[in-house]
């Protein structure tokens, strides 16, 4: 009666690693979606990040026309590669803020001489203190803000050519 009782470890560790290979092998989601989206943007105000450009607020978000809020840094390589998408959205005449993360003024000024400035008014974010209260886990990320300072949709990683029509689209529907 006893013998079978010895196979009981082995029995309940393959059991064990099964339902850890099942769950390692399965889909997973791979990003953290802001559960802000529908919802009011906190109040917050940024100081400006560079000279000549102002800073941030909830307030300049809520002006009653939609608008995009980027959040990038310098130091970010796939915020370097959707930099032509976010030049060609603000030359379709779509207003573009940002939220600058963990930066510098330098070196913000010199991402922006390389890559093009497309944003209306950039905050400095240092602590990312808005970027966790929005929701964003990463850079870049790119927010559809109505006019009312809701946000409207997210879109997570860089933007890319095949985006441009979402966000338009998103950015539309915001109305």
């Amino acid at each position: 009666m006893r013998r079978w009782a010895i196979w009981v470890p082995l029995i309940v560790f393959l059991v064990v690693v099964a339902l850890g290979a099942w769950r390692l092998t399965g889909p997973s989601e791979t990003v953290v979606k802001s559960a802000l989206v529908g919802k009011p943007l906190p109040d917050f105000s940024l100081p400006a990040m560079v000279e000549g450009k102002p800073g941030l607020s909830r307030a300049d978000l809520a002006t009653g026309k939609p608008r995009l809020l980027n959040v990038f840094a310098s130091w970010c390589v796939p915020c370097i590669a959707e930099a032509p998408q976010l030049m060609k959205l603000r030359q379709a005449g779509i207003e573009i803020d940002a939220v600058a993360i963990k930066d510098s003024p330098d070196a913000v000024k010199a991402f922006l001489a390389r890559n093009g400035d497309p944003y209306a008014r950039i905050g400095d974010d240092r602590n990312r203190v808005v970027q966790i209260g929005i929701g964003s886990a990463g850079v870049p990320e790119t927010f559809v803000i109505d006019g009312q300072g809701r946000i409207a949709a997210q879109h997570i990683g860089d933007i890319r050519e095949e985006d441009v029509p979402k966000l338009l689209a998103a950015l539309e529907a915001a109305k």
